[in-house]
């Protein structure tokens, strides 16, 4: 600790001293030098024939570097000090007749700058801390470094690559040449990225001599598929495997073996080997980029196990998802090189990687090239997933628990609107699944219509559906066999949550002929190579632009027509030329984000405190704020699911986990510890005294969270809470809106506008309330419900295809197209809800018609923010001009010519008016203004 009254570079050397004892050095003052002490010593303020250097390093008592040290505020004029740093290296130190010292710190104890002189250009690089006195004694022994061994690597043998595997094997072996720390491959999904990466992996270790690769990932099963990648892997210098000729390792726990050349880690249990922790593999099956971090990760502190130079380069595959926030600490910590790998790079991708794309082999040049296929996509709209349903109160309707999955009768104690977004959440219609089910089986043979064998009988493609959660997936493949009429194993689900082994089925899925459909949640969302694959069918949206680029991603990959009859579509005609997304849930159309929030606001999600604790986070708010949720938890479940708790928990009650979680960090519990360890250890070093403690400390903290590695134990927790009340809607049957390619629904759509616009020119003259519409803005108070009425009958009439829904729609579709034809653009935004009523949406479609708006806006929210604005007017300069029951009038007039376009004093006789005291009412409120009102508002609201 700093003492008080201590100078600015006293902190800093104090800071650097405990950095030093960390990575395994003994200090000495100049004045009681002892070098045999151990392999490494740093001796403070050693003489020079240029001054005293702050610490000169001996290995194997030959002295071999030196540190300068500078106070923290220093920090950001490093690079001038390096010259300083550069005469001590090459200072005579006394007593010595050395040769100039190779390695060179600078150091504030916040910041530390290294650079090594044995380098071909030699460039100061950040690190985290000191290399070990080991790590030096090696770099003394060998000839070369490891930067002089990358200008060793030969010309790259071309057999058996693809071109955009030879370009972005040679740029980046080009940027390893010229030093450059990072180094970002974009490569299209299926183009071989990992096929590319154990290439120069390998050339890594045969040639330039590297030591210890890491292969980074995010999920447990994409490290298992780059391990089997890594076996299959033959060098085509070699008859030997990689394998065989290169140790490969994947680490499933905190052990890490130190004889191997290759490590395949996930990114969290990295993270939690640096931090000391123990964590289940089940923590490694979500993607870190699904669920958000807490606000203040807990840092990465050194460990000797792993120190920071452990490793030589870090090939991090997903680079675009998993760098950011918490996981950025565990890349910061080791002094590698680092290559990105990604199909859908984002800005802070480019940024991370200092802008150094060496491959920008997008899915555009693969496609053209012919490494991957194209895509068309299939819209299958419904009324009830667009517009959504509701359900009356006193209905009876059957209700789920969605953990057991058990269905009870009850009566509904209110109205129940719903809108699409809710399905599958709060309110399941099977009608909605089982009609964009039938509609895919009608479909199919149409997009497919090669595929049936001899006796007529069509072959289903290999298809993948994405599902919203676990208990949708369930749903749609109970409903995808009764409506294809097939057997268990021509559908099956592929999740973590799945009872078979998921890698079974997915291997299933990947090479034999079932299951024919597959329906997922997440596991195969990304990073999952199944050739076959033909279908992708979206029912749930997905809002990260990169996330939706891998989804798709699982289509593109080619195959050949052998490959195609092997793997499971004997009746295949052609190779794979292209793949099709149906999309039953507007995917194509959603907004979609590039970024990911930077920090969890307060309140952060049960599932997301279970999975940061899961994953290593041990901090204190975190212990504390799962304690107090699972205190509510306790007050929330019967004693039959406390039951299940305890089964899974060890046989710990809930209240015996949250008071393990809160001693772990009660202050009396801690004291105690260390007044029982500091008289346990009388008469000891004090620094042995406080690691003892904080080892004991750490111990109780793990013990607290044991029972949590258990993935079991956090789904039940995540899930008990929301067992109750998912209402399955039996009396809304939905129906298909809208439905075919969606390029021929753009020209249909189009054409659709072309042809009511051309209708609305041609009665200009005819239609009353067109000429209206047309002109002056004080005549449109002359519009009135019956010439509305009358020109939807003569629409009806002359164009009876051209109902109002169906202009809607057109008009949506065109302005939809538009949007995405001018990159970004987001007018439709503005695009309220389509109306109910079929006279409201002819007026909305007519006034886009006429360009009265410029973006389809329903003609009743128009109302609603004309009389906004009217009010806004009234009310200048004076607060509130109308009283409550004022107000109350004005919004049921408001209301009124929404749905029926003009107001005379008789509609006055008519609902709602006369429940309220009709006209005389009305007059009794405002006076002599009554008529003056009436007349405004009809002007002004139907602007």
């Amino acid at each position: 600790m700093a003492m008080i009254n201590q100078n600015p570079e006293q902190i800093a050397r104090d800071e650097i001293d405990k950095q030093l004892l960390a990575c395994g050095w003994v200090i000495q003052n100049k004045t009681q030098i002892n070098l045999a002490a151990n392999v490494g010593v740093a001796v403070r303020e050693y003489q020079t024939n240029v001054g005293p250097a702050d610490y000169v390093l001996f290995v194997n008592q030959t002295p071999v570097g030196v540190i300068e040290a500078k106070r923290s505020e220093l920090g950001q004029s490093l690079s001038m000090v390096e010259e300083q740093g550069e005469d001590y290296a090459k200072a005579k130190l006394k007593y010595l007749n050395n040769d100039p010292l190779p390695f060179v710190y600078i150091s504030t104890g916040d910041i530390t700058k290294f650079t090594n002189y044995k380098d071909p250009k030699p460039r100061a690089r950040e690190v985290f801390t000191f290399h070990r006195p080991e790590t030096l004694a090696t770099w003394i022994k060998n000839k070369k470094t490891l930067r002089a061994g990358l200008l060793d690597i030969p010309q790259l043998p071309t057999d058996g690559l693809r071109d955009c595997q030879i370009d972005t094997i040679t740029e980046l072996e080009k940027s390893f040449k010229d030093f450059r720390p990072k180094s970002l491959v974009q490569m299209a999904t299926g183009s071989g990225k990992t096929f590319t990466a154990i290439t120069f992996i390998y050339r890594l270790l045969k040639f330039a001599k590297a030591k210890r690769i890491l292969f980074l990932v995010d999920t447990k099963n994409l490290g298992e598929q780059a391990e089997q990648e890594f076996m299959a892997y033959l060098p085509n210098d070699s008859n030997s495997k990689f394998t065989e000729l290169h140790p490969v390792t994947r680490l499933k726990s905190s052990f890490i073996p130190q004889d191997n050349q290759v490590y395949i880690s996930t990114i969290q249990r990295m993270y939690s080997i640096l931090k000391g922790n123990e964590m289940d593999e089940s923590a490694e099956e979500l993607n870190p980029y699904e669920y958000v971090q807490t606000k203040e990760p807990l840092p990465v502190v050194y460990n000797e196990k792993i120190p920071m130079e452990f490793f030589d380069f870090i090939v991090i595959d997903e680079c675009h998802r998993s760098i950011y926030n918490l996981w950025r600490q565990v890349l910061d910590y080791f002094d590698a090189f680092q290559v990105g790998l990604t199909a859908t790079p984002d800005n802070r991708t480019f940024m991370y990687f200092n802008q150094n794309v060496v491959s920008d082999y997008g899915y555009e040049k693969a496609v053209i090239d012919g490494v991957l296929v194209p895509y068309n996509v299939f819209t299958i709209e419904t009324k009830i997933s667009k517009e959504g349903a509701a359900i009356a109160i006193g209905e009876q309707v059957d209700k789920r628990e969605r953990l057991t999955r058990k269905k009870f009768w009850e009566t509904v104690d209110e109205d129940i609107a719903y809108t699409g977004k809710q399905l599958d959440k709060d309110i399941v219609n099977p009608s909605t699944i089982r009609t964009i089910v039938r509609a895919v089986k009608d479909n199919l043979p149409k997009m497919f219509p090669d595929r049936f064998d001899e006796n007529g009988q069509f072959e289903v493609p290999k298809m993948l559906i994405f599902a919203k959660s676990d208990s949708h997936a369930e749903d749609i493949i109970d409903i995808v066999r009764e409506e294809f009429g097939e057997e268990n194993k021509f559908c099956k689900k592929i999740t973590y949550q799945s009872t078979e082994d998921p890698k079974s089925i997915l291997s299933q899925f990947r090479n034999g002929y079932y299951p024919r459909v597959a329906v997922t949640v997440d596991m195969i969302a990304t990073g999952t190579d199944i050739r076959p694959l033909e279908v992708l069918l979206f029912m749930r949206d997905v809002k990260s632009k990169s996330y939706y680029e891998q989804m798709k991603g699982r289509g593109t990959r080619t195959c050949t027509l052998e490959e195609l009859r092997k793997t499971g579509t004997p009746t295949a005609k052609y190779n794979k030329d292209h793949f099709v997304i149906i999309d039953a849930i507007g995917v194509e159309k959603s907004q979609k984000t590039d970024s990911r929030p930077l920090e969890k606001a307060p309140g952060v999600s049960l599932k997301d405190v279970l999975q940061t604790i899961a994953m290593g986070n041990r901090s204190e708010e975190m212990l504390t704020t799962l304690a107090n949720r699972l205190i509510r938890l306790d007050r929330q479940i019967n004693p039959k699911e406390k039951e299940k708790f305890a089964e899974l928990a060890n046989g710990l009650e809930i209240k015996q986990v949250v008071q393990k979680l809160l001693q772990a960090y009660d202050p009396d519990v801690i004291e105690s510890l260390k007044t029982r360890i500091t008289n346990e250890k009388l008469g000891q070093a004090p620094a042995e005294i406080e690691k003892a403690i904080a080892t004991e400390h750490k111990a109780l903290i793990e013990k607290a969270i044991t029972e949590l590695h258990n993935a079991d134990l956090r789904n039940y927790i995540m899930d008990v809470r929301k067992k109750y009340d998912q209402i399955i809607d039996t009396l809304n049957v939905d129906e298909v809106t809208n439905i075919g390619w969606v390029k021929d629904v753009a020209e249909q759509a189009q054409s659709i506008v072309n042809q009511f616009e051309t209708w609305v020119a041609n009665n200009r003259d005819e239609a009353l309330a067109l000429q209206i519409f047309y002109g002056e803005p004080y005549r449109r108070r002359e519009l009135t419900y019956k010439m509305i009425r009358d020109l939807y009958d003569k629409l009806v009439l002359e164009q009876p295809i051209l109902q109002a829904p169906k202009l809607w729609d057109a008009y949506a579709e065109v302005e939809d197209q538009n949007n995405d034809n001018s990159k970004g653009n987001n007018n439709n935004k503005n695009r309220t809800d389509k109306p109910k009523q079929d006279l409201v949406l002819l007026v909305s479609v007519i006034r886009k018609a006429l360009k009265i708006d410029e973006y389809l806006t329903a003609y009743d929210k128009t109302v609603d923010r004309n009389f906004q604005e009217w009010i806004f007017k009234k009310n200048a300069g004076q607060h509130n001009t109308f009283t409550e029951e004022q107000m109350q009038w004005l919004r049921m007039i408001k209301e009124y010519i929404a749905n029926s376009f003009h107001l005379d004093t008789e509609d006055f006789e008519l609902n709602p008016f006369n429940a309220h005291g009709g006209l005389g009412k009305f007059y009794q409120l405002f006076g002599n203004q009554y008529l003056e009102i009436i007349e405004e508002l009809n002007e002004v609201l139907a602007a």
